[in-house]
């Protein structure tokens, strides 16, 4: 089954107000491109300005995590509920950075991921195994344990993103054949425990997500796309990354 890839930009604890500059550059660029789905996850500070300003372009919004619960005595934290407010369409949860800085569980992401649902947004969920794992050859067992814990029951509604973690901004990207190997894993689990509509969840890669090696990664069996960070920062290294697909 074919499906509408995604190429969605995590730009983490990155950008000021100037940064729109950059955003409307990368909605210029998308326009062009008919074919994929296109989509910039800045800081919560940007948000709702991101939001306004690509509002009725190719270009969706999303944020980079929220909170299980719609309200409450939660200082700094956001609601899933907030983020559709100021104009997200989709939110990044279990991301191997939360994971590893903030101790984030199995349990706590899919209660995110169920927020996200909730609130009418698209959840981006993140799985990955570390270096010491792989080596360990326990790669498919973690990934497997993150996809048992993580994703809601129910409906097939959201996106898997499998980062390796050991290939998030290390320059280091796994080979072609690590990679088709995991995705395949990960559309085995889906199909497993969704059924037919395991076939129609799409499945990111991310890790060191760069225009020189995007074309050959895009081009794996079971990629549906990508989750880009750092050379989604810069419009002239995050377009060419999603015009791989036309």
């Amino acid at each position: 089954m074919t499906l509408r890839p995604l190429v969605a930009g995590n730009w983490k604890m990155h950008g000021l107000k100037a940064s729109a500059g950059e955003l409307q550059k990368i909605i210029a660029g998308a326009q062009k491109l008919a074919n994929v789905d296109v989509m910039v996850c800045p800081p919560a500070t940007l948000l709702a300005d991101f939001a306004a300003v690509a509002r009725g372009s190719r270009v969706a919004i999303g944020g980079q995590n929220c909170h299980s619960l719609p309200a409450g005595a939660f200082t700094g934290d956001i609601a899933a509920e907030m983020l559709k407010d100021s104009g997200a369409q989709a939110v990044i949860v279990g991301h191997s950075e939360r994971r590893h800085y903030h101790g984030e569980t199995d349990e706590a992401v899919r209660a995110k991921a169920l927020a996200a649902r909730r609130a009418g947004l698209l959840a981006i969920v993140c799985v990955g195994e570390t270096r010491a794992e792989r080596d360990a050859g326990d790669a498919r067992a973690v990934v497997g344990a993150q996809l048992s814990g993580s994703l809601p029951e129910g409906a097939a509604d959201f996106v898997v993103a499998y980062e390796p973690v050991w290939a998030i901004g290390s320059g280091v990207t796994p080979t072609a054949q690590d990679v088709a190997d995991m995705h395949g894993f990960i559309r085995e689990r889906l199909r497993s425990r969704y059924g037919e509509a395991g076939e129609r969840i799409r499945i990111l890669y991310g890790g060191s997500v760069k225009p020189a090696n995007a074309k050959e990664l895009m081009a794996i069996d079971n990629v549906d796309g990508a989750l880009v960070g750092g050379a989604s920062l810069k419009a002239d290294e995050f377009l060419p990354i999603a015009a791989v697909y036309g």
